[in-house]
């Protein structure tokens, strides 16, 4: 399945615009509550490019709901969510944006079905790069990374943290980071994410 492939069976493109026309708000008025172009929220709803996390939290923000309602295949009143291993590499694969190599990451949700997640756990791929191409975000909330292959090198305020195999780091998100990984192949972390509404 290549990249269009897998953007496409995710389908958080279609997911945004049906939101927001149900909201009746128009792509001007997502771009002023989100600070991202016209421009873009376009592509992302065409699902031609694929937003990287702290891209989708905004546009969750801006649409009044948790990130999790976009991993969603189907939503559960159940108090309880299993993702079973071959349903998360088929229907939750993220990749990084179409024809675009700058963000660097790629990852799965790991609780799509269960609704009202206070936390978002995901499992990432954090590519190689040089320094000068990470791309730093930020967003209200926190984040905790637990390293499970490889290396990956955490940047946030004047900091910079070498993370190794079972290390981890837990760190408030709205400090703008960024991540890279160190090694020739990607590094691969369990992420999670609270972002308050």
């Amino acid at each position: 399945m290549d990249v269009t492939d897998e953007i496409s069976a995710l389908n958080i493109g279609q997911k945004i615009k049906t939101l927001r026309q149900r909201k009746e708000l128009t792509l001007k008025d997502v771009s002023e509550r989100t600070g991202l172009s016209k421009p873009l929220l376009s592509q992302i709803e065409n699902n031609l490019t694929a937003p990287p996390i702290a891209t989708l939290l905004k546009i969750s923000n801006a649409l009044e709901v948790t990130i999790g309602h976009f991993f969603q295949e189907r939503v559960s009143s159940e108090r309880i969510s299993v993702v079973r291993a071959g349903d998360r590499a088929t229907a939750i694969r993220r990749r990084r944006n179409l024809g675009d190599n700058r963000v660097g990451y790629r990852y799965e949700a790991l609780a799509g079905s269960m609704s009202d997640k206070n936390m978002e756990p995901f499992l990432v791929d954090i590519d190689p790069r040089n320094p000068e191409d990470m791309i730093f975000y930020q967003h209200r909330g926190e984040e905790f990374l637990f390293v499970l292959e490889g290396r990956l090198e955490f940047r946030g305020g004047d900091q910079v943290i070498i993370l190794d195999i079972a290390d981890s780091i837990y760190f408030d998100s709205s400090i703008a980071h960024a991540l890279r990984g160190l090694d020739q192949c990607p590094a691969k972390a369990i992420g999670v994410i609270y972002a308050p509404e």
